[in-house]
């Protein structure tokens, strides 16, 4: 089945192609690039939601800066497809998670604008701090270095970890903090609730922007006024803004919120950025499946639905001739609530899966017994430890593919101390490396 492209979008088969273009048609470019993603992943399978949410960011991004000399790492790679379409992968889009087709994350064999290879969440900072510090010891000091995460990304401990090291080491780096309240089931924790309570970021912004300009306009010297505007900078932060206190906590200079989905504004934000040295976060507010209703209303369903009729939404189903057993994830899911009637000892676990894992009906049932920590899963296994020690029976469930993120702690905090926790590892099949 051929699929075409929007007259605008055809004409792009670079970002070279795309900067020749008016900054004013990049809201057609959008409106094409996501209507694209829609007729693709409809016939031919695929992740969803997530790259219709960063169509905006995918265009702007490219629409400003060097690429592929300056570097943007997708976390997590299933929010790219607008980034390959956008980069000499178009025509080739239709064999995305095919057998010698596109991988349906980044892959740096695959492309040049790949920068960083990505599967799992979390690794975009630590990656592009790396490239940054490189850079600057090598005297590259104009290029750019450019970290995408989502929120639910950003609740590993990895990405804090390296927004510990960015804000001393000074570097050339740009965090965009693409927050949806999202990852594959809705977000959870106290970074959530946080960046929720986020109103008062636009006063900050606005009012910072005032007092910097009018204390340049006073008498007393520009280089004194804009010393004394830092120093009211600093303590407005704290006041004014709660978005703001925990990123420059971190050394990190925060901008936004802003709307995810006004390309206009990303672009004029982002060409602002660029002319600011050392490690920034720009938060942008996005919506996971924007411009497909369905998508925007049920974001867990529709973050990887399979194949779909993208006039009527409905799903295709698979169809056996003989009947099929229930899912395993089912089994567990359905069978660890029995198993809790009948001990009350019993605790399921899972970091962010919940319904891939089924551990959603137990969370429904007995929210006190049944637990969401996150991308976390070096955390879920240790707490689990740490519920066995006081004769909990710990049931934690982590897909297996995601289990090497812990495998230290399933050793040193369980293993070794001989502590009773049940893993139950969902999805341990075969995984083909173009499609990983």
């Amino acid at each position: 089945m051929e699929i075409k492209a929007g007259p605008l979008l055809q004409s792009v088969n670079n970002p070279d192609d795309l900067k020749r273009l008016d900054q004013d048609q990049l809201t057609k470019v959008s409106e094409e690039l996501r209507q694209y993603i829609v007729d693709v992943v409809s016939v031919y399978g695929g992740h969803f939601g997530a790259s219709l949410g960063v169509v905006e960011l995918s265009v702007a991004l490219h629409y400003v800066f060097n690429t592929p000399y300056d570097q943007l790492v997708w976390d997590v790679g299933h929010q790219a497809y607008g980034h390959k379409i956008l980069t000499g992968r178009r025509e080739n889009f239709t064999t995305n998670r095919k057998y010698h087709g596109l991988s349906g994350f980044p892959k740096r064999s695959e492309s040049e604008f790949d920068a960083f290879g990505v599967g799992h969440s979390s690794t975009s900072i630590s990656a592009a701090l790396g490239m940054a510090m490189a850079s600057a010891y090598k005297g590259e000091k104009d290029r750019q270095h450019i970290a995408i995460i989502g929120d639910g990304a950003m609740t590993a401990g990895l990405a804090f970890e390296a927004m510990n090291h960015a804000g001393i080491a000074k570097s050339n780096l740009l965090i965009i903090l693409n927050d949806n309240c999202m990852s594959i089931d809705p977000n959870v924790g106290a970074l959530k609730e946080y960046l929720t309570d986020i109103t008062t970021s636009h006063t900050y912004n606005d009012f910072r922007d005032t007092v910097w300009k009018a204390l340049g306009k006073l008498p007393v010297g520009k280089k004194f006024s804009r010393e004394m505007a830092s120093k009211l900078e600093a303590g407005l932060k704290g006041m004014v803004s709660k978005s703001a206190n925990l990123f420059e906590a971190l050394q990190l200079r925060y901008f936004g919120p802003i709307d995810g989905h006004n390309v206009s504004k990303l672009v004029d934000t982002l060409k602002d950025l660029k002319d600011i040295a050392g490690p920034k976060i720009l938060h942008i507010k996005t919506v996971k499946g924007k411009g497909y209703e369905l998508a925007e209303k049920d974001q867990t369903k529709w973050h990887a639905p399979g194949l779909f009729d993208k006039l009527t939404g409905e799903i295709y189903k698979k169809t056996y001739e003989l009947p099929q057993p229930p899912k395993y994830q089912d089994v567990f899911g359905h069978t660890i609530i029995e198993l809790a009637e009948k001990n009350e000892k019993i605790i399921g676990i899972t970091p962010a899966m919940p319904s891939g894992c089924s551990l959603k009906y137990m969370m429904e049932q007995m929210p006190d017994r049944a637990f969401d920590f996150g991308i976390c899963e070096q955390h879920a296994v240790t707490l689990s430890a740490g519920m066995a020690t006081q004769g909990m029976k710990v049931f934690c469930n982590i897909y297996s593919s995601f289990m090497q993120r812990a495998y230290d702690m399933v050793i040193h905090d369980v293993a070794i101390q001989k502590l009773p926790v049940v893993f139950c590892l969902d999805r341990a099949g075969c995984c083909f490396a173009n499609r990983c």
